[in-house]
């Protein structure tokens, strides 16, 4: 069974991180469950497809 999520790295501007972390935490979510957050709206915004 393929994990449903799957560990990466990644190099990130550090003024664009401060936002994240901000705005996560504002959102009561991890850095991470935020970013997956908005490139998920992301995606479905960019493709008419979905």
């Amino acid at each position: 069974m393929k994990p449903l999520k799957e560990k990466i790295s990644i190099t990130i501007d550090n003024d664009i991180l401060e936002k994240l972390k901000q705005r996560a935490e504002e959102d009561d979510r991890s850095l991470s469950q935020y970013i997956n957050l908005i490139l998920k709206e992301y995606l479905k915004k960019s493709d008419p497809k979905q």
